[in-house]
C-alpha cells in the first residue's frame, strides 16, 4: 500500500497457528487497530493467537470480532476470545444450522451494512458459496477486500458440497467482487492478492474447464462421484481424495440445478436432451 493508502487502513496480520491440509500455513485473523479496535475471525483459541494478539493491540482492548463465516478454523476462537477479553462483541451473517455450535451472543450482519471500525468503515459483501454465509468485508477508500475464504493465491477454493457448499453461488459471489474492482484481497490463507482480477476470472475460466471435464467424463460412461473422480484427476494423492470428490459433487449439483444433469441414489446422468 501506499503512505496515503496506510493512513486510511491499518490492517495487522494475526497468525492463528493452525498449519494442515485444508489450511496450509494457518489461517491469518487481521487486525484493524483504532478507536474500535476490530480483529476479522476469531481464529481457533490457540494461546498464541491470543499472545498475539495482545502484542498487536499494545494494550488497547478489542472491541469486536467479525466473523466471516462459521467454519471452525474461523469461528471456533470466540470462546478463547470471549474468556481473554471482556465486552468484545461477535458478529456475523447467520447460518442457523451451525451457528448454535458456537453458542455466543452473535450480533447478525447483513448484505450491504456498513460497520464502524478501527478508524474507518467496512461494507458487508454476502459471497456464499463456500460456504452459505460466507461474507467479505469491503474497504471502499482503499479498494481492499477482506476475503476470507472466497479466493486465495496460488490455489483454488474447496466447495465443500457436502456441507453447505453451493458452485452456483460461489460464481455468482466471484462476479459480484469483481464488480468492485478491489485493488487488493486480504485473505484468511496465504498471502496478500495483488491482482484479485485476474485471479478471479482465472478461478471462473478453471471451474467452466472442469464442469468440460466433468460432462466428458459422463458421456465415457462415469456415473459416479468416485468414477468421475478417477477419470478427470490423474495420478490424484490419496490424501486430496475427500477435496476433489466434494469439487465433483458441487459441480454435479449445478449442473443438476441447471436442469442439466439428473441424479438416481449415487448414479448421475444427463436428463433430457442436455447430453
Amino acid at each position: 500500500m501506499s503512505n496515503e493508502e496506510d493512513a486510511l487502513l491499518t490492517a495487522l496480520p494475526i497468525c492463528v497457528f493452525n498449519p494442515g491440509p485444508l489450511t496450509g500455513a494457518g489461517n491469518i485473523t487481521w487486525l484493524l487497530p483504532g478507536s474500535i479496535p476490530t480483529l476479522i475471525d476469531a481464529g481457533t483459541g490457540d494461546p498464541r493467537h491470543l499472545k498475539a494478539l495482545d502484542e498487536a493491540l499494545g494494550g488497547a482492548r478489542l472491541a469486536q470480532v467479525l466473523v466471516t463465516h462459521n467454519h471452525s478454523d474461523h469461528a471456533s476462537g470466540v470462546f478463547a476470545l470471549q474468556e481473554h477479553i471482556s465486552g468484545v462483541r461477535f458478529s456475523k451473517l447467520a447460518w442457523l444450522d451451525r451457528d448454535s455450535r458456537y453458542p455466543v451472543s452473535w450480533d447478525p450482519l447483513v448484505h450491504e451494512q456498513f460497520i464502524n471500525t478501527g478508524d474507518g468503515i467496512l461494507q458487508v459483501i454476502h459471497t456464499p458459496g463456500h460456504a452459505p454465509d460466507h461474507v467479505c468485508f469491503w474497504h471502499a477508500e482503499t479498494r481492499t477486500l477482506f476475503g476470507g475464504d472466497l479466493a486465495i493465491q496460488g490455489t483454488t477454493v474447496v466447495i465443500p458440497a457436502s456441507t453447505g457448499g453451493d458452485l452456483g453461488a460461489y460464481l455468482t459471489s466471484l462476479e459480484r467482487v469483481l464488480t468492485l474492482r478491489p485493488a487488493r484481497i486480504l485473505p484468511a490463507h496465504g498471502p496478500v492478492i495483488t491482482n484479485p482480477e485476474e485471479l478471479l476470472r482465472g478461478y471462473i475460466r478453471h471451474r467452466l474447464e472442469r464442469e468440460q471435464q466433468i460432462l466428458d467424463a459422463l458421456r465415457t460412461g462415469a456415473s459416479t462421484v468416485e468414477e468421475i473422480v478417477t477419470c478427470i484427476y490423474i495420478n490424484l494423492q490419496e490424501s486430496l481424495r475427500t477435496m476433489a470428490a466434494e469439487s465433483v459433487l458441487a459441480h454435479l449439483r449445478k449442473l443438476e440445478q441447471g436442469q442439466q444433469l439428473i441424479h438416481n441414489g449415487e448414479h448421475w446422468s444427463f436428463g433430457g436432451d442436455s447430453q
